[in-house]
């Protein structure tokens, strides 16, 4: 079973993602690691993000740096390179083609890694919600963010992601489109099941 899951930043698809990854026993893949770490190495190297994104090892997603704001712009970045994104699909699909089957999240899972996916879920909420999330993310960890800033980066974000030319951000015809703009993560994944369970997925099912 491989499940599918895209959307944009802040929207718990993350949070999600590892929700059901260990609920049905799958390995996770976190996609948005990799451009992080591409960007985060490309920025500090100078090196071709290219070169990087063809070099990449499972280790150097292990890295505390990729975690935060920095990383994630870097990341939303080199994301619109269309051989960046080449040079990363290989390793995606390896990790979708285990044979336990596994969790992948992003925003171009569904429509481009793993098309022939059985479940795809693509998880939005309000720019407004997810910024909001955002600012109380970054006071949690001891930043003083500014609320005006966090949602104009956010919409800059989404504007990158969805507007690119190479596998732009966008829900998948066959997804199942989930609204977490009043959710708790507890209700998103209560959502994810009940819609898996309709077709027939739960853990010791197909």
């Amino acid at each position: 079973m491989v499940i599918a899951i895209d959307g944009p930043s802040a929207s718990g698809k993350g949070t999600l993602a590892k929700r059901l990854a260990r609920h049905f026993g799958l390995p996770h893949l976190d996609t948005g690691l990799l451009y992080r770490a591409v960007g985060w190495r490309a920025e500090r190297s100078g090196e071709p993000p290219a070169e990087v994104a063809a070099a990449l090892q499972a280790q150097d997603l292990a890295d505390p740096h990729l975690r935060g704001d920095e990383a994630g712009q870097a990341g939303s970045r080199v994301a619109a390179l269309s051989e960046v994104r080449a040079n990363l699909l290989a390793f995606q699909r390896r990790f979708a083609g285990q044979a336990s089957g596994a969790v992948l999240d992003g925003r171009d899972i569904g429509t481009v890694i793993c098309p022939d996916a059985p479940v795809k879920l693509f998880v939005t909420a309000s720019v407004a919600a997810r910024a909001e999330r955002r600012f109380q993310e970054l006071r949690g960890r001891g930043a003083d963010p500014i609320r005006s800033r966090v949602l104009a980066e956010m919409a800059e974000r989404d504007r990158r992601d969805s507007e690119r030319a190479a596998a732009p951000l966008k829900a998948a015809p066959d997804a199942y489109l989930l609204d977490t703009s009043d959710m708790d993560a507890d209700a998103a994944f209560a959502a994810a099941l009940a819609f898996m369970a309709g077709k027939g997925f739960r853990p010791d099912g197909p």
